[in-house]
C-alpha cells in the first residue's frame, strides 16, 4: 500500500482514533491533576469523533449519520470543558491545590 492511498482506507482512520482514544485512557488513569485528566478526556470524545466520521464516509447509507453524531460530541466536549473549568477554579479557589488527592476529601 503506497503512502498516497492512506486517505482511502478505513483502517487508517480507525488506528488514529483509537491511538487518540488510548491516549485519552492513559491520561485519565495517569494524571494527577484536574486539568490534565480534563485534557485526557478531550482525546477520549476525539478518537470517538474520528471514529464517527470514518464509519460515517466508508460504510454508513446516510451521509449525514456520522456528522451529527460528531456533532453532539463536539457540543458535549464544549459543556464539559466550560464545567469541568468552572469546578476546578471554585476547587482551586477554596482548597489552592488542583491535585485529585485533593478532591477526595470532599463530601456531597
Amino acid at each position: 500500500m503506497s503512502i498516497l492511498t492512506l486517505h482511502n482506507d478505513l483502517t487508517t482512520y480507525l488506528v488514529i482514533g483509537a491511538v487518540l482514544f488510548g491516549m485519552g485512557v492513559y491520561g485519565i488513569v495517569t494524571r494527577r491533576t484536574l486539568i490534565g485528566m480534563l485534557i485526557a478526556a478531550e482525546l477520549l470524545l476525539s478518537g470517538a469523533s474520528i471514529n464517527f466520521m470514518a464509519f460515517n464516509r466508508f460504510i454508513s447509507p446516510d451521509p449525514a449519520l456520522g456528522q451529527i453524531f460528531t456533532l453532539f460530541i463536539m457540543a458535549i466536549a464544549a459543556a464539559e470543558a466550560a464545567i469541568g473549568l468552572s469546578i476546578i477554579i471554585a476547587f482551586y479557589r477554596h482548597h489552592k491545590s488542583i491535585d485529585t488527592e485533593d478532591a477526595v476529601q470532599l463530601k456531597g
